[in-house]
């Protein structure tokens, strides 16, 4: 499965496939990332103090408020910046290859986020089978949604740069089977957002939820040769997941509205990451639609 769109996109990543080139980039990546986690660390104890930033530090590991969740959310921000600083390192070519041509990424992405927020909108007509819970007080949600929105994009944009960028690039670059490029990214992608702390069913059906995203998002990126695509799907997503509806529990600090159960609920939130799932692979297909009509 090739297009002339992602043939285009890994273009740059040719001159040098070489697979140690990327294991010692992924491995960089990682350590670029840890040390941007400490940064933020060290940030929150130079500000709360050796006395508060305990406290602050145990806020983070609830994200049960919009500070705190903010911070956690900006953790993955590493990403970004690892992704960026192992591109011209290891593989001697611009980090602004990892986005594909700006004026269609920017194109893609508005395409993408409108899709995805006109499917998740409409979605919400069907009934959830539960009465959400207000959660954040309107005023206060306000006040933080525009620091909210740009750690959400930032993000979302993390991620994607090094899932559907550097690694998608690398791989299919060195590989010519979906197996690699495509899979083996999104099934990375999809693990790391495993929770122990969840039923053990619940916490595998949110592995293949993202797996399923992953792959969405990969086959986007293939068939438009730049991140916006994915971009866009994923920020929308996170934005409605985060500051609209959150799981009780789970990165619930900014949210609107939280579910009146938690990750433990397995019973209940398996049928509900099968809706997710079910839904997820509409938006894809209402996107493939949107750029196929607008995105040329």
């Amino acid at each position: 499965m090739q297009y002339t769109s992602h043939e285009s996109y890994i273009a740059p990543a040719r001159a040098r496939p070489q697979l140690w080139r990327l294991v010692a980039g992924f491995i960089l990546a990682a350590g670029i990332v840890f040390l941007w986690v400490i940064a933020l660390f060290g940030t929150v104890f130079l500000v709360a103090g050796m006395d508060g930033g305990p406290a602050w530090l145990d806020r983070m590991t609830r994200a049960d408020t919009p500070t705190s969740t903010l911070l956690v959310i900006a953790t993955l921000w590493g990403l970004a910046f690892g992704a960026m600083a192992v591109t011209p390192l290891l593989h001697k070519r611009s980090a602004w290859t990892l986005f594909g041509p700006w004026r269609r990424m920017r194109r893609h992405f508005l395409l993408a986020t409108l899709a995805c927020g006109g499917v998740l909108a409409l979605s919400a007509i069907i009934p959830f089978g539960y009465t959400p819970v207000p959660n954040l007080d309107l005023g206060l949600w306000l006040n933080f949604l525009p620091l909210s929105l740009v750690i959400i994009l930032g993000q979302s944009g993390a991620e994607e740069l090094f899932f559907r960028g550097y690694l998608q690039q690398q791989l299919a670059a060195r590989f010519a089977s979906p197996l690699a490029w495509m899979v083996l990214p999104s099934a990375l992608f999809a693990m790391a957002h495993y929770d122990p702390a969840s039923s053990p069913t619940a916490a595998w059906l949110v592995v293949a939820a993202t797996g399923l995203f992953g792959l969405c998002g990969a086959d986007l990126t293939a068939r438009t040769g730049s991140i916006g695509a994915a971009w866009g799907f994923h920020f929308a997503n996170n934005v409605v997941a985060i500051l609209i509806l959150s799981l009780d529990g789970t990165l619930s600090g900014l949210s609107l509205y939280v579910t009146p159960f938690g990750p433990e609920a397995a019973d209940t939130l398996g049928p509900l990451l099968l809706r997710d799932m079910a839904t997820t692979l509409v938006i894809w297909g209402a996107i493939r639609l949107a750029i196929a009509r607008l995105g040329r």
